[in-house]
């Protein structure tokens, strides 16, 4: 949504910032990511009276859980040819770059061979091809990088003038096209929003101060979900397409 969408909506608005680089605006609303799971056909199984979250694909086979102060966990049992694999994200990882590994978690794969870096080389982000594999953000504040030696892992972060912010670890075994829909939301150069009093203290940041009417926010998040609710119904609908038996062709009267 570009920064013209979110200005002037008059009285009653609420103040929010737009924040840029996104990868440093701070963790944001853990709904963003849970709301768009439970949208996409995914199972609550948060304990009761549990600060954790946690949440189940319908297969069964992956496990999405935020576990306060930790951040996020993320688990894909073994299953045909893919080995298991997990993705641990610590809890200043802003949401937006969260939903892009697990909003590609509710979506079919892709037919084409993930790429990881193609979404940072696109957005300027150099690359160094020495010992490890690396992209490094514009503004050198972000990288990706796989570590090839020892036991080998993703390993992706960011840091401000303070020191690192957030990263995150991920098994080599991490299915790929789930690591290419995180880094494209982490290059993604369009800003995130933060309501008032939830800006990181960085000199690193672009804020820029917008007014949000509540009806305005809540078209936004609801066109989030339904957009998640028609995937889901458009692919239950193919599968019940193939799995109706066609008719038995008609026999024509036999004469007497």
């Amino acid at each position: 949504m570009s920064k013209q969408q979110w200005a002037g909506w008059g009285q009653h608005a609420q103040q929010y910032y737009l924040i840029e680089p996104r990868y440093l605006a701070g963790g944001g609303d853990l709904r963003h990511v849970t709301e768009h799971l439970r949208a996409s056909g995914w199972t609550d199984s948060t304990p009761r009276s549990s600060a954790a979250l946690v949440f189940d694909a319908p297969d069964k086979t992956v496990r999405v859980a935020y576990q306060p102060p930790g951040g996020w966990q993320i688990h894909g049992a073994a299953h045909g040819q893919q080995p298991a694999w997990q993705v641990n994200l610590t809890a200043q990882t802003p949401v937006e770059i969260v939903a892009g590994l697990t909003d590609a978690l509710t979506r079919p794969r892709s037919a084409h061979a993930p790429d990881v870096w193609s979404p940072l080389v696109e957005h300027g982000w150099s690359t160094d091809t020495g010992q490890e594999f690396t992209a490094v953000s514009p503004r050198r504040d972000a990288f990706v990088q796989y570590v090839s030696t020892g036991a080998q892992h993703w390993w992706v972060g960011a840091r401000n003038e303070h020191g690192p912010v957030w990263n995150l670890q991920a098994t080599s075994t991490t299915p790929l096209h789930l690591l290419q829909g995180l880094t494209e939301a982490l290059a993604d150069p369009e800003p995130v929003m933060r309501p008032r009093g939830h800006v990181p203290p960085s000199n690193r940041i672009r804020s820029t101060s917008v007014s949000v009417l509540p009806d305005q926010l809540r078209t936004w998040q609801q066109a989030r979900l339904t957009a998640a609710r028609a995937a889901v119904w458009g692919r239950n609908r193919i599968v019940s397409r193939a799995r109706t038996p066609a008719p038995a062709p008609a026999h024509p009267a036999r004469s007497r």
